[in-house]
C-alpha cells in the first residue's frame, strides 16, 4: 500500500509531460480530420467498424499506438499514465472508436508481460510497423470472466522423437472486440500443464471469425466470435515458451487492463458532463439559465464532477505505481474500474436527463454516449466481479494485517488533517476506521459468504481507498501551490461527505440487517457509526457545492 503518493516518485517509467501532451495534441488533430461530430454520428448510426480509420491511426503519419509499445520494438515506450490519458481522451471523442483501439493494447499485453524476446521482436514490430490489428481472445460463452473455466483446449503434436512441435486447438471465443477484423489474436487455451497464451494468425486453417454483433452500444467498434477448429498452431506461437502460465499472465494483465477501462468510463462520463455544462449555460428556464439554478446543478452536475475528479485522483496514483515499477495490483485496478465506470454510466444517465427531451435526440450525443459507456461496467470483469474481488482480497488482507492495512490510512488522514485540516481528511480518516470495524465484524460473526454483505463492503473499501487518494492529490497540489489546489480540496471535502455517508448507511446496513442482536453489536462500532460524527462530516457542503458550481460554470 502506497503511504504518501502526494510524493511522486521521480523514477518512473513512461514519457515526461511535454512529449505526453505532444501525443494528446495529435489525437486532438485526429478528431478534426478524421472523427469530427458528424462522422461519429453516422459510425453509430450504420454500425460501421471504421477499420481504414484505425489503420491510419496506427499508420505512419499518426503512429497513437507506438505509445504503449517499447522503443526496443519500435514503439516510444510510454508508461500507464500515458495511456490512461490518450485512453480517457480517446473515449471522450467515441468510446467505440476507443474500443477498437484498446482492443489492440490489450491484445499485445500477454506479448508484453510474458512474450519471449524473439516473440515480442516480431508480433509488437507487426503492430508498430501498423501491419496488425489484434485481438485479446480470452472470453467464453460459460466461461465469462471465470478464466479457470475455460473450454477452448491446445492439445500438443509431437514429432517421431517425442519433441512437442505444436498445438491443435478447438473451441469458441465470445465478445470478442476486433475479432472479426484481427489479422493475429492472443489466445487463452487450456494446454495440459494449464491455461496458456498463443499466437493465431488470420487465415489459419480452422480458425473462424465469425459475423460482428449487432449491440446496443460502441456500436463503432467490432465484437465478434471466434472459431476454433483444428488449427495448427507453431510451438514458437505459444507466448513465452512454457505452457500453463496463462491465468497467472491474465491476471498480471488484469491490475493494468482494468485501470485502462476506467480511464474509458471516465473519459466517456467526463465527455456527457461537458455537453451538460454547455447546455445549461445556453438553455434559459423560467427566466434564467439552468447553470444558475441550483437543485439542477447541485443534483445533475456537481455530484459529477467530484466523482470524476476522485477516479482520475484513484487512477493516476495507480498508474504512478504501475510506472515506478509495481506489478501485483489487481485489486486496485478492479477498484479503479469498478469506481470510475459506475460514475461514468451514472453522469451519462443523468445527462439524457439534463437536457430534457433534447437528451434523447441523437443530434445531443448524450443519448449515445449513454448506451456506449454502460459497456465499461461489463467488459474485463462485470462491476459484480470487482466487488467480490475487492471485498474478497480487502477482507483477508485487513484480517491478516489485524486492522493495519484500513489503520495505516485511518492515521494518515490524521496527520493530513493536523496539518491541513480544509481537506476533509478527519472524514476519511473516520471512514477508514468505521470500515476496519465493520470488516472485522463480519469477520467475527462469519457473514462473509452472504455476497449482498461482501458487495456492501466493496463499496465502503473502494470509497474509502478512493478518497484517500483524492485527500493525497489535495494535499500534493497544495504543496505545490497549483492553481488548481482550491478546487480541489473543496472537492475533497465534498466527496469525504459523500463517503461517510456510504460508508455510515452501509455499516448499518451489515450489522443491524444481518440480525444479530444488539448486544453483538460492537460499542466502538456504534460510537463511529454516531450522528455526531456524522453531522460533523456535512458541515458546509451546500457552500461547497456552491462554489464547485461557479467554478464549473465560470462564476467566479
Amino acid at each position: 500500500m502506497p503511504t504518501d503518493i502526494g510524493d511522486t516518485p521521480q523514477d518512473l517509467a513512461g514519457l515526461d509531460p511535454e512529449s505526453r501532451q505532444i501525443v494528446l495534441d495529435t489525437l486532438g488533430l485526429v478528431r478534426k480530420r478524421l472523427l469530427p461530430k458528424e462522422k461519429i454520428l453516422e459510425l453509430d448510426k450504420k454500425e460501421v467498424f471504421p477499420e481504414e480509420i484505425i489503420r491510419e491511426m496506427m499508420g505512419p503519419d499518426i503512429g497513437l499506438q507506438l505509445l504503449f509499445i517499447p522503443e526496443e520494438y519500435g514503439g516510444i515506450g510510454g508508461g500507464d499514465r500515458d495511456a490512461c490519458a490518450l485512453i480517457r481522451e480517446m473515449a471522450r471523442i467515441c468510446l467505440g472508436v476507443a474500443t477498437a483501439f484498446f482492443a489492440i493494447q490489450l491484445g499485445a499485453d500477454p506479448i508484453l508481460f510474458a512474450a519471449t524476446k524473439e516473440q515480442k521482436q516480431k508480433w509488437l514490430g507487426k503492430i508498430a510497423e501498423a501491419d496488425a490489428l489484434v485481438a485479446y481472445a480470452v472470453t467464453e460463452a460459460e466461461a465469462g470472466s471465470n478464466l479457470a473455466a475455460l473450454k477452448t483446449k491446445a492439445e500438443p503434436v509431437r514429432n517421431d522423437a517425442g519433441e512437442i512441435t505444436g498445438y491443435v486447438i478447438n473451441g469458441t471465443k465470445q465478445f470478442i472486440s476486433n475479432g472479426g477484423y484481427a489479422d493475429f489474436i492472443t489466445v487463452l487455451a487450456k494446454a495440459p500443464e494449464g491455461p496458456t497464451f498463443f499466437i493465431v494468425e488470420k487465415g489459419m486453417e480452422g480458425f473462424h471469425q465469425g459475423k460482428g454483433e449487432e449491440k446496443h452500444g460502441i456500436r463503432a467498434s467490432n465484437t465478434s466470435p471466434l472459431t476454433f477448429t483444428d488449427v495448427s498452431v507453431p510451438v514458437k506461437n505459444l507466448l513465452g515458451g512454457v505452457p500453463g502460465n496463462g491465468l497467472k499472465q491474465a491476471n498480471m494483465v488484469f491490475g493494468h487492463t482494468r485501470l485502462m477501462v476506467a480511464a474509458m468510463g471516465l473519459g466517456a462520463g467526463e465527455a456527457a458532463l461537458d455537453i451538460v455544462i454547455d447546455y445549461a449555460k445556453k438553455r434559459v428556464q423560467f427566466g434564467s439559465p439552468l447553470s444558475e439554478k441550483q437543485g439542477y446543478t447541485h443534483k445533475l452536475v456537481v455530484p459529477h464532477a467530484v466523482r470524476f475528479e476522485a477516479a482520475a485522483a484513484y487512477m493516476d496514483e495507480q498508474a504512478t505505481r504501475l510506472d515506478a515499477g509495481e506489478k501485483d495490483l489487481q485489486v486496485e485496478g478492479s477498484i479503479a474500474k469498478y469506481f470510475a465506470t459506475e460514475a461514468g454510466n451514472k453522469a451519462a444517465d443523468d445527462a439524457i436527463q439534463a437536457l430534457g427531451g433534447y437528451g434523447y435526440i441523437t443530434e445531443y450525443e448524450v443519448e449515445k454516449i449513454k448506451r456506449d459507456v454502460k459497456i465499461t461496467c461489463i467488459y474485463e470483469g462485470t462491476s459484480e466481479i470487482q466487488q467480490n474481488i475487492i471485498s474478497t482480497f480487502r477482507w483477508r488482507t485487513t484480517v491478516k494485517s489485524k486492522g493495519d492495512y484500513y489503520g495505516a490510512m485511518a492515521q494518515e488522514m490524521e496527520a493530513l488533517h493536523a496539518s491541513m485540516p480544509e481537506i476533509g481528511a478527519a472524514t476519511y480518516a473516520r471512514a477508514a476506521k468505521t470500515l476496519n470495524e465493520t470488516i472485522m465484524f463480519v469477520h467475527n460473526h462469519k457473514l462473509t459468504r452472504q455476497q449482498y454483505i461482501m458487495f456492501c463492503l466493496a463499496d465502503m473499501m473502494t470509497h474509502v481507498e478512493v478518497g484517500v487518494s483524492m485527500a493525497r492529490k489535495a494535499k500534493g497540489l497544495i504543496r505545490e501551490r497549483s492553481s488548481q489546489a482550491k478546487k480541489i480540496v473543496i472537492v475533497s471535502r465534498i466527496f469525504a461527505s459523500e463517503v461517510i455517508e456510504l460508508i455510515t448507511t452501509n455499516a448499518i446496513k451489515i450489522v443491524t440487517g444481518s440480525g444479530l442482536a444488539n448486544e453483538e453489536i460492537p460499542s466502538t462500532l456504534k460510537e463511529k457509526m454516531g450522528y455526531e460524527g456524522f453531522m460533523a462530516s456535512h458541515s458546509g457542503l451546500i457552500q461547497d457545492m456552491d462554489a464547485v458550481a461557479d467554478i464549473l460554470f465560470g462564476r467566479e
